[in-house]
């Protein structure tokens, strides 16, 4: 929908596709924060932030795995479709200012009034609407018609089966990655392939095979965001505030098993590690307070998946985690420092009434795509070179999360579908 919005605003006769209903997607699973340095929003706040350190806390945290000129495009134009989805489409973002993500150096992460992804997808599809951009839903992509290497057109499959075609002048695929997709998931990473799927089932990873048949280039088909604070049973997304404000995860044991701090990615095979594949997070009131503006931490806490207790003995009975094992584990925390994991503590130690969630991992969405550059978002060829309209964005493309799970950057996701939106609307 932000490509529909940059080709209209740039002249272009715009139709968009959608498989669902309704606009939904992993977006509106997510909770829709997009990453962005240099903003006003940051101004007004005090921080200051640029797009090369934004680049740098990337590239640091995917181990210099990444295409640098593409880190260098995404950085650099966060904050100008921020500011442009706010000014020109009247999306009101705000900044969160109340804590830190990790690997971010600053805090630049925006979101909408709810933190929903869900808000996130219906505020663009009003403007969609309003501006009569043509959103047709119900039509599956199924086929693309080529001539020359040009995209001349696509095959649309209809909910009973019949099918339609339509030409076009050029192509943006901005259907996601594979996650939906368990046979690729398992060819490409196998170590999340038995996760949980939080993605949306749509992710089938059609661009890969059109692009594949048609000689495009891939990169990076292992990469992933997997989360490991995934509320169970009740498939409910717990906000990594949960951790990064103090709290900490203890296995069915009562003991601690890894650096929390290290984020939220590859915190999904650390808990899927553990017995069973849940595992509790630990944290109180006080970060329950942080974590309640996000409305997933809400529905979690309607749907009594947060339990509480006035003392860690009464939480280790509601929880069933050895009281001994909880006390002791609590009690290694009360001092600031760096632990035995390397994770080092400078928040206020917990206090009652303290809080607890059963959770699992999860694979969210997968990050390696079709190669594509930088400057246009076109897809490059495995030959060397460009197609002429051919394009990607988001997850059809290949992100900035590196290699593996453990270079996905908080935000990563949606600063690649928002800024290679945007880059691939405006482009001709």
């Amino acid at each position: 929908m932000i490509a529909a919005l940059a080709a209209h605003e740039a002249g272009q006769d715009v139709l968009v596709i959608e498989a669902d209903t309704v606009p939904s997607g992993s977006t509106a699973l997510s909770a829709g924060l997009i990453p962005a340095a240099g903003t006003r929003f940051q101004s007004d706040a005090g921080i200051s932030d640029d797009a090369s350190l934004f680049a740098k806390d990337i590239q640091a945290k995917a181990h210099d795995e990444n295409d640098p000129e593409l880190v260098t495009r995404l950085a650099e134009q966060a904050a100008i479709v921020i500011e442009w989805l706010t000014d020109t489409h009247g999306l009101p973002f705000s900044l969160v200012t109340d804590f830190d993500y990790p690997g971010h150096s600053r805090r630049r992460m925006h979101g909408l009034p709810r933190r929903a992804g869900r808000e996130l997808i219906d505020a663009l599809r009003n403007r969609i609407e309003t501006l009569e951009i043509p959103l047709i839903c119900n039509r599956r992509a199924t086929r693309l018609f080529t001539t020359n290497d040009r995209i001349v057109g696509a095959q649309l499959t209809l909910p009973d089966g019949n099918v339609e075609t339509v030409s076009c002048e050029r192509l943006i695929l901005a259907c996601n990655g594979f996650g939906g997709n368990r046979e690729m998931v398992s060819q490409h990473m196998p170590d999340i392939a038995d996760a949980v799927w939080f993605g949306h089932d749509g992710n089938r990873g059609e661009a890969i095979d059109w692009g594949d048949a048609l000689g495009a280039a891939t990169r990076h088909l292992g990469s992933y965001q997997g989360h490991g604070n995934v509320a169970h049973p009740h498939g409910i997304l717990i906000t990594w505030a949960t951790i990064t404000q103090g709290g900490f995860q203890v296995n069915a044991q009562g003991h601690r098993f890894w650096d929390e701090s290290q984020g939220y990615s590859e915190a999904a095979r650390a808990v899927l590690a553990q017995p069973g594949g849940t595992v509790w997070t630990i944290f109180d009131a006080r970060i329950a307070s942080i974590a309640r503006q996000f409305d997933d931490f809400k529905q979690a806490e309607q749907q009594g998946a947060i339990l509480e207790a006035d003392s860690l003995e009464a939480l280790a009975g509601r929880t069933g985690i050895p009281t001994d094992a909880l006390l002791k584990t609590c009690a290694a925390l009360q001092e600031t420092g760096t632990d035995g994991f390397g994770r080092s503590w400078h928040t206020l130690p917990l206090a009652p009434p303290y809080h607890a969630v059963k959770v699992t991992g999860a694979l969210f969405h997968t990050q390696g795509g079709l190669d594509i550059d930088p400057v246009t978002a076109r897809v490059r060829k495995k030959a060397g070179g460009t197609f002429a309209n051919f394009f990607a964005a988001g997850g059809a493309a290949c992100g900035v999360s590196g290699m593996g799970d453990s270079g996905y950057l908080s935000g990563n996701g949606l600063l690649a579908a928002t800024a290679l939106g945007y880059i691939a609307g405006r482009a001709s």
